[in-house]
This record gives structure tokens, C-alpha cells and sequence, in this order.
């Protein structure tokens, strides 16, 4: 049993300024030394008698060993003993890893329960996760600002109906300050390992300098969309012009009068194809498969909006709730086969017959496959660019990268001074951003090498005290990535507070349980659109979905609204 665990939540707010002053300490240990020796020094000044300076530093000396038995030490030793002081410091509630929407929105609902003794360690030196990675050209969210957001945080200044990746970067920020985060977070503390150490009941996150910060729990909050992804093209570093991927953009270059091709045409190609096109001199787009694309219908807010949204919160509050259940109405038309999948079929083709005059590139771009077998693509501008003078769609297959440009399977070679890669990301469907370790030696990238899986998409058999974010099968294809977010960090609050509360040295979802939940969602992903044949980035590589979630919203948020404890091993610290 640790003695340092503490009992309730009010001595987990009681300790909040010890542990503030251990966060502070990792940031500037120097200070905290100081500060440390100061009782000392005071407790020996008072024991002392006025006697010679020599005397005096005598007495305290021995004040202090009578304090803290420790090795005689000299100066030079005293650096490693401290070291090793901080290393045993007392460990955090909780240690949350990403300081993006996840990672912020479970500090947040962690400090209204109560707990204060978090510490957020993020890689990068600013928050924001994937809006503070992407700021390519056009970089926008394809759902509503108003459902985009968190329903505890609402955004009454929302520019647009569909706001750009600033003005959300934006939000994020506010978030911090309004919820007081930033003395919680560490930067540049990119984490490359975490393990569970089963006889002390602690997580141990090492850092890519060897620190190692301990919690009692732990919580994955990096974000499925972190890792740009290039892709598995001969000749990739054959190029000698420009290389730019979509989540890694350089501002500095200037792309006016250039030769530039866009490889990829998913969620963000088709936004940074309107932007390009008006600066290049030549844009070629390379397509592999053409994706449904539906109009997207975004308007600028006027103030008066603004001003009854901020005197009013409910009226926000019912424009979330309308947007809401548009979108779950949604999911009949792109997660089932249903005559709403005709419908929506039907609005797309008659978006792409309104704007491309042309039938063989009318052709070129209609897909082949169902309706939200892929992600549903929303734009309104991608189909006027490609008919830009200076745009030219290549439909053909790379063959390979070469030292000045890029080689089709029809024997062409385009000659580029730039190549954008807008292929997205490396998301953990069989594995894990870094090496995660439970029970008995289990790492959770080999038991997922079959495919991710977990309980409820938030909790994993053999590592106890571990909740994810956006986990195995959390994933919606029709509403708002936020609306699911927080019934997994409400969800993730229940069982924390559970392992606080109770004292408990490990809380472990049991095996068998975690096995019929995966074999009935996997039964019932079956019948979706998902797995109906096409190829998506939803799919391992044999076709299983560790992805997306086969249902409404509304059944997620039933699914996480009960923290059921007969579902879990429980140990008492």
C-alpha cells in the first residue's frame, strides 16, 4: 500500500499545492532546492546559540541530518541525491499524455469532479494537437463550429458556420485559460514509453530524456490524427524538388508560378486545392479514388447571432441540439444500406452534375463504391478548381517518384518543383504511438497487431488504470468527434474517481468481458457500409474495423453512460 495514496476528493484538493509545487519543481528544480533548504536553515538558526559562525553552520548541519538521516555527501554527490528525490516524488492522480481536444476536455471534466493533482505532458511546445499540426491552406473542420466544440465549453463567437483550423486553434486556447490548464501542462516532455508497475499499482511514463513521471492513472490522449503519414511510393526520396506534407506545411515557401502536384484527394486535398490553385503556376492532382462529396453549407454568422447566443446560452444550446440530431439522422443514409443511402447518393451526383460541366471528368469523378464506405467528403469549391486553366486531375497510377517529378503508369513523366502529400495520418488500428506495457509483460502493440481492441473503446484487459481517448471503435462516421469524446472522458471521470475513491491498487476490466463486447460490435459492423468491400483508411490491412463505432451517437452515449463495476476486477490498494 502506497501511504502517499490519498482517500477523497478533498484530500486530493488538499494536496494540490503539493503537487504545484512539484510541477513547478520539474520545470525548475533549482528553485525548489532553495526553497527546501530554507526550513532547514531556519530550524537551525533557532536551535543555535550565539556563538562563532563556525559553531552555528555545525549545529545546523546537525539539525538537518537529524531531520533527514541521509549519507555524508559532498557537493559534488549532492546533484544525483536530489535527482533521485525527484524521481521518487509523490505521483500524480492522474497522467494525461496530449494536450489536444482529448487531453484538455479530460483535464477540464477531471478538475469539475474534484481532481486537481494531474500533470498533461505534451511533445510539441504549444497545445492544440491536430489544429495546431495542420495549417495548410484551407485547413477547416467538415462539422458545425457549434457542434465542434465541447457542450461544457460553448463558443458564442463562432465566425462561421463552418470555422477554419485558426479560429478552433483559437478555442483550444481558450480553453486553457478558462479552465486555468496551463500550470498542469508540460512541453516538450514527448513520451516514449509507459508501463504499468503492478507492485506499486502506478504508471510510469518515461520521457525521451529518461525522466519518468508517475500517476496512478494514466490517460492516452495523443489523438488518432498525430503522426503524418507519407506514403509507400518507389523513388520517395528520389525527389530533389519540394516535399511538403499536408500536417507538416511550410509557410515559407512560396508556391507562386510553381509546378506543384497534390497527391491524395481526401479530407484535406480537397481543401488545399481551391487555396493552391490560385497561386501556382500549374497544378496537377493526382488522383487514385474519387470520393462523394456533398455540398457544404457555410455561412458567416452575423452579430446579432453572436449577441443572443452570449444573453441567451439556451439559444446555442438548441441550434447544438438541432445540428445534433441532423446528423444522427445522417447515419442511415452513410452507416446502412437504406433508401436514405439512395438519397444522399443522389444529392451528391447532382452536386458534381451542377458544377462539372465536362461528362468525361464528371466521370473521372464519380466513385464506384457506397456512400460512406469512405469518408464523406464536404466542399464546395474542389470541383470549380480542378476546372481551373492551370489545373489538370491525373487519374492515371504513380508508378514512382523520380529525381523531377512523378512517373505515371502510362510511361508520363510530370515535371514538378513541389510535391504536397495529402495523405493523412498513421492511425493506430494495430498498434500504438509508443510502447505500452501492462501485466505480466503484455505490451498492447503486440495484442493489438490483429487489430486494436478494447471495452467500451476506453479500457484494455491486463493494463489496469489505463483509459484511452478516442480508442478501438469510437469513431463516427456522421456526427461530431466531440459528442463522443465526452461521454468517453465522462465515462473515464467514473472510473478514475472509482480508483481514488476507493483506494483501489488496480481496477482491470475483465477478459471475457471485453471479448463479447468485441464479438458483438464486430457482428454488427459486419452490416455496415464500412465493411461493404471498399478500401478505407477505417480498415486494417485484412479488412478488419478497429475504427468506427456501428451505431447512432445516441447509442454511444448510452453505452458510456453507466460505469458498470461488475465489469472490472478491483484491488484494493
Amino acid at each position: 500500500m502506497n501511504d502517499d495514496t490519498p482517500n477523497s476528493n478533498e484530500s486530493r484538493v488538499a494536496d494540490q499545492p503539493e503537487v504545484k509545487a512539484q510541477d513547478n519543481a520539474a520545470n525548475n528544480g533549482a528553485a525548489k532546492n532553495a526553497a527546501a533548504k530554507a526550513p532547514r536553515k531556519k530550524a537551525a538558526a533557532k536551535k543555535a546559540t550565539a556563538k562563532k559562525a563556525t559553531a552555528k553552520k555545525a549545529t545546523a548541519k546537525k539539525a538537518a541530518a537529524r531531520k533527514a538521516p541521509a549519507k555524508k555527501a559532498t557537493a559534488k554527490k549532492a546533484a544525483p541525491k536530489k535527482a533521485a528525490a525527484k524521481r521518487q516524488a509523490k505521483p500524480a492522480s492522474v497522467v494525461i499524455v496530449g494536450a489536444g481536444f482529448a487531453g484538455l476536455g479530460m483535464a477540464i471534466r477531471l478538475k469539475q469532479a474534484g481532481v486537481n493533482d494531474f500533470v498533461i505532458l505534451e511533445r510539441g511546445d504549444r497545445v492544440g494537437g491536430t489544429w495546431r499540426d495542420n495549417t495548410y491552406p484551407g485547413a477547416a473542420c467538415d462539422i458545425p463550429s457549434n457542434l465542434y466544440s465541447y457542450s461544457f465549453a460553448p463558443n458564442p463567437e463562432w465566425s462561421r458556420s463552418f470555422s477554419g483550423s485558426n479560429e478552433i486553434l483559437d478555442y483550444i486556447h481558450y480553453l486553457v485559460d478558462e479552465f486555468d490548464l496551463e500550470k498542469h501542462i508540460r512541453f516538450n516532455c514527448n513520451v516514449t514509453d509507459l508501463s504499468f508497475q503492478e507492485k506499486a499499482g502506478l504508471w510510469e511514463a518515461t520521457l525521451e530524456k529518461g525522466e519518468v513521471v508517475r500517476g496512478r492513472t494514466a490517460v492516452m490522449a495523443q489523438g488518432p490524427l498525430s503522426n503524418a503519414s507519407f506514403p509507400n511510393i518507389e523513388g520517395l526520396d528520389e525527389f530533389k524538388g519540394k516535399k511538403i506534407h499536408s500536417a507538416r506545411w511550410d509557410h515559407d515557401y512560396d508556391f507562386t508560378g510553381k509546378r506543384v502536384a497534390v497527391i491524395g484527394t481526401g479530407a484535406s486535398g480537397i481543401q488545399i486545392v481551391p487555396e493552391l490553385v490560385k497561386t501556382v503556376g500549374k497544378l496537377k492532382v493526382f488522383q487514385r479514388t474519387p470520393g462523394w462529396v456533398v455540398p457544404r453549407p457555410d455561412f458567416k454568422t452575423p452579430d446579432w447571432h453572436k449577441k443572443l447566443f452570449k444573453k441567451v446560452p439556451a439559444s446555442q444550446k438548441a441550434v447544438r441540439q438541432a445540428l445534433f440530431w441532423t446528423h444522427e439522422t445522417m447515419a442511415m443514409a452513410v452507416i446502412w444500406n437504406s433508401p436514405l443511402t439512395r438519397v444522399a447518393e443522389r444529392l451528391s451526383l447532382a452536386h458534381l452534375h451542377n458544377q462539372v460541366e465536362d461528362d468525361w471528368m464528371r466521370r473521372q469523378l464519380t466513385p464506384d463504391f457506397r456512400i460512406g464506405c469512405k469518408r464523406v467528403l464536404v466542399s464546395n469549391d474542389y470541383y470549380p478548381a480542378l476546372q481551373k486553366d492551370n489545373a489538370e486531375l491525373i487519374t492515371w497510377p504513380i508508378a514512382r517518384l523520380a529525381p523531377n517529378g512523378i512517373r505515371t503508369s502510362d510511361g508520363v513523366e510530370h515535371q514538378l518543383d513541389c510535391i504536397v502529400f495529402a495523405t493523412g495520418f498513421d492511425v493506430s488500428k494495430s498498434g500504438t504511438p509508443f510502447p505500452v506495457k501492462g501485466l505480466d509483460g503484455r505490451r498492447l502493440d503486440e495484442e493489438w497487431q490483429g487489430g486494436a481492441q478494447a471495452y467500451k473503446s476506453i479500457n484494455v484487459a491486463g493494463y489496469p488504470n489505463l483509459f484511452l481517448t478516442f480508442g478501438p471503435n469510437s469513431g463516427p462516421g456522421h456526427n461530431s468527434a466531440l459528442v463522443y469524446m465526452e461521454s468517453q472522458l465522462d465515462y473515464a471521470v467514473k472510473g478514475i474517481l472509482r480508483i481514488l475513491d476507493g483506494n483501489l491498487k488496480m481496477l482491470d476490466v475483465k477478459e471475457d468481458v471485453q471479448q463479447r463486447h468485441n464479438q458483438r460490435l464486430q457482428k454488427r459492423l459486419a452490416k455496415t457500409n464500412w465493411n461493404s468491400g471498399c478500401k478505407s483508411w477505417y480498415l486494417t490491412e485484412d479488412g478488419f474495423n478497429a475504427t468506427m463505432f456501428p451505431g447512432f451517437a445516441t447509442q454511444y452515449q448510452r453505452q458510456m453512460a453507466q460505469f458498470e463495476e461488475q465489469d472490472y476486477q478491483l484491488m484494493p490498494a
